[in-house]
């Protein structure tokens, strides 16, 4: 009855749907525009060493700006679910070192992934749980348990695509702020550790025409990408642990 109400309600008021759904055209229309322009060619291995020098000046030339900047940049990518965090994690640590380029990076991340979590939110207040598929039941018995907890699992070791962990949740009536710090916590280790290669790969660039296999045996790349496979085997870990917990 109550969502009859809320039918013929949008029904009446066009405006009123077209701002409830707003935030997520944004989406629908800005994730193919970001392929159209042709703008994931940036973000590749060839495209940080083809800009690494432009983005050095613009980097030293403002500072701030460009911190900022990248914050913004980052937080439209993920609020728009473009499969490319990975990458502008790592231009981060390239262009600011592991700590700043992995805070802002974090940062980046954080602001639009919960921007996600709010529009969806918004737009569908009432959504029958059977249509969403098994990935939500999943999720939703963990949510039962414990909010934060459960929100810092998937951040921590991501069972689930990074799109997925920011949309269902809001279907899930968890909390703003169990999302907001389950997100923010759970993520600095990928962050760090992505940075962390970004950075590493400030010394594989000083190889100016070829690429340098020597340069990989560094201190600053291999502690990161030690980390990084020391975080998949968690992964794997994690769910060998769950299954077997299933099986008694």
């Amino acid at each position: 009855m109550l969502l009859k109400r809320k039918n013929n309600f949008l029904e009446k008021r066009p405006s009123v749907f077209f701002w409830r759904f707003s935030p997520l055209l944004v989406l629908v229309f800005g994730f193919p525009l970001f392929f159209l322009f042709e703008l994931d060619q940036y973000l590749s291995f060839r495209g940080l060493k083809n800009f690494q020098s432009l983005l050095f000046e613009w980097r030293d030339a403002n500072y701030f700006i460009s911190a900022f900047s990248f914050v913004c940049v980052y937080s439209l990518v993920s609020g728009l679910s473009i499969p490319f965090g990975f990458w502008m994690t790592i231009a981060g640590g390239l262009m600011f070192g592991t700590f700043v380029g992995g805070g802002l990076s974090l940062l980046g991340a954080s602001i639009g992934a919960t921007l996600l979590f709010l529009s969806v939110r918004f737009a569908f207040t009432v959504v029958p749980r059977e249509k969403l598929g098994v990935a939500f039941s999943k999720m939703e018995s963990g949510f039962k348990e414990n909010q934060l907890s459960y929100m810092l699992i998937l951040r921590l070791v991501p069972l689930f695509p990074f799109w997925l962990v920011n949309i269902v949740p809001a279907f899930l009536d968890v909390s703003i702020r169990s999302y907001v710090l389950g997100t923010f916590i759970g993520m600095i280790p990928g962050a760090l550790l992505f940075a962390g290669v970004g950075n590493g790969l400030s010394v594989v660039f000083k190889s100016k025409n070829e690429f340098d296999v020597g340069a990989v045996f560094t201190f600053e790349f291999l502690l990161p990408i030690c980390g990084l496979a020391t975080l998949l085997l968690v992964q794997v870990m994690y769910k060998k642990f769950k299954n077997s917990n299933r099986e008694y």
